[in-house]
């Protein structure tokens, strides 16, 4: 199938830019580090050539800016505290989370399918049900009428 393209945007180059955000998030959340050290640190990697850097950017930026809201978004649906979520798991359901509440341009289903790629990829082996599960909730909140037309 191929991706529906929207003008203006690469869905491909989209797609690596949030492989890279969800690792990106990975060592900021490990790291202690400043976002914008870890942007830099990326920012100068190969394969962010072929990816959509301005979307990159804004995904970290966004989950920083608005890490309590994401959390808050995602406790009710957890069945542990954040910080005892795998870091791959956590760090693939904030970027989500970041999307499903401020990236409105981003159908709800494109996000999900999206986190469940890359937690498959990064993640533990069942992982992304675990995800999956707690983001379908999340976007029943957040994108209650997109879901209800779907």
């Amino acid at each position: 199938m191929t991706p529906v393209r929207i003008e203006g945007i690469d869905p491909a180059a989209r797609s690596r830019s949030r492989r890279r955000a969800l690792q990106a998030i990975y060592a900021w959340q490990m790291s202690g580090a400043a976002i914008d050290t870890v942007i830099l640190q990326f920012r100068h990697e190969q394969d962010m050539e072929v990816a959509d850097l301005t979307y990159f950017e804004d995904l970290l930026h966004g989950v920083a800016d608005h890490l309590e809201e994401l959390d808050a978004g995602l406790v009710p649906y957890l069945d542990r505290p954040v910080a005892q979520v795998d870091p791959i798991e956590r760090a693939a359901m904030r970027l989500a989370a970041y999307e499903l509440k401020f990236r409105p341009d981003v159908p709800y289903r494109v996000i999900l399918n999206e986190a469940i790629e890359v937690t498959k990829r990064f993640g533990a082996d069942h992982g992304h049900t675990y995800v999956n599960g707690v983001l379908d909730k999340l976007a029943d909140d957040w994108r209650a009428l997109e879901k209800k037309g779907a």
